[in-house]
């Protein structure tokens, strides 16, 4: 399949694929924890990387393979490639961020990113002008459909499961080569034949570049990939930085709980029963009873409630303060749970792991300095030996 093709320039399509992937998403899974005003600005950020780092890993992909040397591009077609890029990614994004992120809604958009990345292809390719004929293999144009679908399901899974870190690095090294997988396999299918052999001839109608012409373009926007990549991470370490700064509203509340007798004599503490999550458009109330789960984004919260994560503006301290202490516990600096529902405890590396019940049920990190106090909330610090697994089950 690489046969004459340069080995760098391969080397270079498929990180650039990842180094867009890795942007493009990282930018697309905060649009649900933002608010409403930087919204479209982040999906237009999420939807011109990704439409850059896909439109830019094949036309590296063509430089390095074996054109014929009089080939030139045709501005026109290789625009009108961009732009399906750039339009199919942000249709899909928008897709799957408006309402709940059904498996169907996933489906058609993945769907639509798919056949929209094959088209970018074949249009891209076709822009090429010279004397001689494109020929594909349509079992290996179908096959390269089939892998630009996989390859956009995976992503759009990737922004809906909010995947971040070396969770979010993973993923994008994988939709880099299945999009670079996509392009190499529809390179393999494709034969330039003499312009005698064939009545078409891919005729140099309209305003052409050369490939040196190009080669600047597409280094540029190698360039503009990776400067987002870099400017991606700055924010995520301040934002981690914020989230482990001690909060003041989180020692008082220390504090107050360490008062003498308890805080007896002192106002009693207000608990809310019902909690604003983010909806379609609107604002919802869910339950407190109903709630598994607070996990920290930043300076707001994603709640869930057994069944998917949903926004919240309020942050994790407020979360901590507002919610009745006999029910929720603080088990991280990130994560508070409903011990009511906790139904698996195990031990993990220095700290523990729990898992909340529910339609959906998820895992949630426990630090080492809560595990005692976790322990004597669900009853085990009295019948526990020292020697006692420390995976148990118990009913939500």
């Amino acid at each position: 399949m690489f046969a004459e093709h340069d080995p760098y320039l391969v080397a270079l399509s498929v990180l650039v694929a990842i180094l867009g992937g890795y942007t493009g998403f990282g930018l697309a899974a905060r649009i649900r924890s933002s608010v409403r005003a930087s919204r479209r600005v982040l999906l237009a950020g999420a939807a011109g990387f990704l439409a850059v780092g896909i439109w830019t890993m094949h036309f590296i992909g063509m430089m390095a393979a074996p054109l014929p040397q009089d080939a030139a591009y045709l501005v026109l077609p290789t625009l009108v490639s961009f732009l399906i890029c750039a339009l199919v990614v942000g249709i899909s994004l928008y897709f799957v961020s408006i309402g709940g992120p059904s498996r169907m809604r996933v489906l058609w958009a993945a769907l639509l990113l798919g056949f929209g990345i094959a088209s970018m292809h074949y249009v891209g390719i076709h822009g090429l002008a010279g004397p001689f004929a494109i020929r594909h293999d349509y079992p290996m144009v179908a096959l390269s459909l089939l892998i630009a679908i996989g390859a956009a399901y995976g992503g759009l899974r990737i922004y809906i499961a909010r995947h971040g870190g070396f969770r979010l690095a993973l993923s994008a090294v994988a939709f880099g080569i299945a999009v670079s997988g996509m392009h190499y396999t529809a390179m393999y299918g494709m034969h330039f034949e003499p312009h005698s052999a064939s009545g078409h001839v891919m005729a140099m109608d309209g305003l052409v570049a050369s490939q040196q012409v190009l080669s600047l373009v597409v280094a540029l926007l190698c360039f503009l990939v990776a400067g987002g990549f870099l400017l991606l991470l700055v924010p995520e370490a301040r934002l981690r930085a914020e989230a482990e700064r001690p909060d003041p509203s989180v020692a008082a509340i220390r504090a107050n709980r360490a008062a003498p007798l308890a805080g007896l004599g002192q106002p009693a503490r207000p608990v809310v029963t019902k909690i604003p999550v983010e909806g379609a458009g609107s604002t919802l109330f869910i339950d407190a009873a109903d709630i598994r789960s607070i996990r920290a984004d930043a300076h707001y919260t994603l709640v869930h409630d057994g069944q998917r994560e949903r926004m919240c503006a309020w942050s994790i301290s407020e979360m901590e303060s507002q919610l009745c202490p006999e029910t929720f516990l603080r088990v991280h600096r990130s994560h508070i749970v409903a011990v009511p529902h906790i139904v698996l405890m195990r031990k993990e590396g220095d700290g523990a792991v729990v898992e909340l019940g529910g339609a959906v049920p998820h895992l949630v990190p426990v630090s080492r300095t809560k595990i005692s106090e976790l322990k004597a909330r669900l009853g085990l610090s009295r019948r526990d030996g020292p020697h006692r697994n420390d995976a148990i089950g118990q009913n939500a």
